[in-house]
């Protein structure tokens, strides 16, 4: 069980902070230096070095985003550049890709945080150039809530690349670029010119993750405990009925992929940060503030429990809570975590996408009166980072090309590398753990020097959201 840290305040992270960052910066530049477009986009090193990994093409969005995110945190102009120029060049084609469910990671970590910058004065507000930002994340979102399936009980969700049947645990993540298309104003037509409100799919498909892939221990099959997690939601497109839970990159449908669950974790605290920059009116349609924010309140809240019970006393956890060879490690949850172990490897881009899930929800709960609550998430969010800027997590070695150390992608299809003399994968990095550790320790760094909260919705003014 994760031992939270009470005393730990954002600014005693700010050293391994800004050791990550001067880290950070020769990675990305390196990694730039190496890539070659025409390979597809670095997902996850080998040997220390970035790869590609041909199926679906997600992770761009993380790259060209960590340098914006580098630019953000110290203001170096290289990277502003890197980052303007490669979303200019590069991401066109993520914005109208119908094929998956990744728009969020991919559009909202470029345009999305190119309109944050620009809105908060960071960077020149050119009105042509404010404009394209406007556009791409409208016409993502869009695209997005056009991948749709209705359900049994009147809702429906965004299809996974698995097909209409799919509902994935890692969707919710993307409900931002939904979010942000709303909260420009936008809206996507249909068939004869019907008009589908991007808020409704938005809380359709929060609605649907809460319910179908999220567990509260109310007894709904054998493995019900509360906080777990299925990968992926199994429905009959015939009649859109529920049939079962299932995992693609988990151990099993009834275990919890640890990444998976962060996903959840992280993403039901961003709506509801995006849902009280709405008016009242605004949710009045589909049941009310109090429904709708209740529905993802009590998945955020079950989701970081099981993950401060079910995780390490250092916060990492490993790769999935049922793994089998955990059986053969003891008790895994009275120590830290073991990345080197021969049995098991551990997730780190859970890690980091957790902690930012627990640190969004405590802040959330700070600001709805509830001070108590949320500062228990938000020390267990500050233990898990403080733990990932330190070894064996942070990448300090020159020649690795990864930023935070021991990420998994697929274990069950053997896609990560296992090192020579290792019995399981451990030593290598993704583009998404490093893209989350930046973008966790970017929100920490703003909260220890008063800047303005880092908002995952683009930027979009309170008073334009409220417009919309």
């Amino acid at each position: 069980m994760l031992q939270i840290d009470t005393d730990l305040r954002p600014a005693d992270l700010l050293p391994g902070i800004r050791r990550m960052w001067e880290l950070s910066a020769r990675k990305i530049l390196d990694i730039e230096q190496s890539w070659r477009p025409e390979d597809g986009a670095p997902v996850f090193t080998v040997k220390g070095r970035y790869t590609a990994r041909g199926w679906t093409e997600w992770t761009q969005g993380f790259q060209f985003g960590s340098a914006i995110l580098q630019y953000d945190a110290t203001g170096e102009e290289t990277f502003l550049r890197l980052g303007r120029e490669n979303t200019l060049r590069r991401m066109a084609g993520h914005v109208t890709h119908t094929g998956v469910h990744d728009h969020g990671f991919n559009n909202i970590s470029t345009y999305g945080n190119l309109l944050r910058l620009m809105q908060e004065g960071r960077i020149p507000d050119d009105a042509w150039e404010r404009e394209f930002y406007i556009l791409a994340l409208k016409c993502s979102g869009a695209v997005q809530a056009r991948r749709w399936t209705c359900i049994a009980d009147g809702g429906g969700f965004i299809y996974s690349f698995n097909g209409p049947h799919s509902l994935f645990a890692d969707t919710i993540r993307s409900l931002r670029s939904l979010a942000v298309a709303h909260a420009l104003g936008h809206e996507l037509l249909g068939e004869k010119d019907r008009r589908i409100s991007l808020l409704e799919r938005l809380v359709d498909h929060a609605r649907a993750t809460a319910r179908y892939a999220v567990y509260y221990g109310t007894g709904r099959d054998a493995y019900d405990v509360r906080g777990r997690v299925a990968h992926e939601s199994i429905f009959n497109i015939n009649d859109g009925s529920y049939r079962c839970p299932s995992s693609q990159q988990g151990y099993s449908p009834f275990t919890t992929w640890t990444r998976g669950l962060a996903w959840v974790m992280c993403g039901c605290a961003e709506q509801l940060e995006f849902l009280s920059g709405l008016p009242d009116s605004a949710l009045e349609p589909f049941g009310g503030r109090a429904e709708v924010e209740g529905v993802l309140l009590e998945a955020a809240r079950a989701t970081c429990d099981f993950y401060i019970a079910n995780t390490p006393v250092d916060g990492i956890p490993y790769w999935d809570t049922g793994a089998p060879g955990l059986a053969q490690m003891g008790d895994v949850l009275s120590r830290p975590a073991e990345p080197f172990n021969d049995f098991e490897p551990v997730d780190s881009s859970a890690a980091a996408i957790g902690a930012q899930g627990l640190l969004r929800l405590g802040r959330w709960l700070e600001a709805q009166g509830q001070p108590e609550a949320g500062r228990r998430y938000l020390q267990a969010g500050l233990t898990v980072l403080a733990g990932l800027l330190q070894q064996p997590y942070l990448s300090v070695e020159p020649g690795h090309q990864g930023l935070l150390l021991h990420s998994v992608y697929h274990r069950p299809n053997g896609w990560d590398h296992v090192p020579e003399g290792r019995r399981v994968p451990c030593g290598e990095s993704s583009m998404w753990g490093d893209y989350h550790l930046r973008e966790a320790a970017l929100l920490v760094q703003r909260m220890a020097d008063g800047g303005p909260d880092l908002v995952f919705y683009g930027g979009v003014p309170k008073e334009r959201m409220a417009d919309g």
